[in-house]
């Protein structure tokens, strides 16, 4: 059975129905009102949300060179991976996003026959060409301050020798947080470890550091915002929905 045909009334549409919301115009304009309150809200939550800390970590970061002379990010940290004869293993301390490989590189580009050439081949033993790059006075946070020369070392360890294993043959002393997260190399810096830059408090010298990548939990204020976009959206689809229902 096809629904009933309601008749216009001359000179005009047909009359709003009872619980049917009003006019089309009507309807639509709080459907507009309720998407910008949603938008609204949302920008209000994200402004009133703690600000994310700027300008990332301060710390040593891990590299492996390449024939080129190129530098690719280390995805395996320097206690696992086991870099192979002839590798060249590069370290840059600086200021660095909070995102891995967006970090500074290290500036110089020595490959392995010019930091191993007055070193020789030995029977049962790898060389490994080390790059160590202290940064600048910017990276160390103090404007008097000037970190050590950058410098190369020809490391010779045995085959299985992770890259830990290598950095401290040839870079003493290293400090490690309890994490086992690489604080210092050569000594350098002589306190902190991966300091956070920006809003966040700094750790006391000594304490648990924060770890360089994203482990945070969401952000709350956020999902708060989503939320209350949702909802007000729905809001918004059920208006339609029953704009739509005859």
């Amino acid at each position: 059975m096809r629904p009933a045909v309601h008749d216009a009334p001359a000179g005009g549409a047909c009359p709003a129905r009872p619980g049917n919301g009003g006019t089309a115009r009507g309807r639509q304009t709080r459907t507009t009102a309720l998407l910008a309150l949603s938008g609204a809200l949302l920008l209000l939550v994200h402004a009133a949300a703690p600000a994310r800390a700027a300008g990332g970590y301060r710390y040593w970061s891990f590299w492996r060179g390449a024939d080129s002379g190129a530098w690719t990010y280390q995805q395996q940290g320097p206690a696992i991976a086991v870099p192979p004869d002839g590798a060249v293993d590069g370290w840059r301390f600086a200021v660095r996003p909070d995102g891995g490989q967006d970090a500074a590189r290290p500036r110089d580009r020595a490959r392995f026959e010019e930091v191993c050439a007055g070193t020789p081949a030995q029977d049962g033993r790898k060389r490994v060409a080390v790059v160590l790059d202290f940064g600048t006075a910017e990276d160390a946070g103090a404007p008097a301050a000037q970190p050590p020369q950058q410098r190369t070392a020809c490391a010779v360890a045995a085959p299985r020798a992770t890259s830990a294993e290598v950095l401290a043959a040839v870079a003493p002393p290293l400090r490690y947080d309890t994490n086992g997260l690489l604080c210092a190399i050569a000594g350098y810096p002589a306190a902190g470890c991966a300091e956070q830059l920006g809003a966040a408090a700094a750790q006391p010298a000594g304490g648990p550091a924060p770890t360089p990548q994203h482990g945070g939990g969401p952000d709350v204020g956020l999902i708060t915002g989503g939320a209350l976009v949702a909802v007000l959206a729905g809001g918004a689809a059920w208006q339609v929905r029953r704009r739509r229902t005859p």
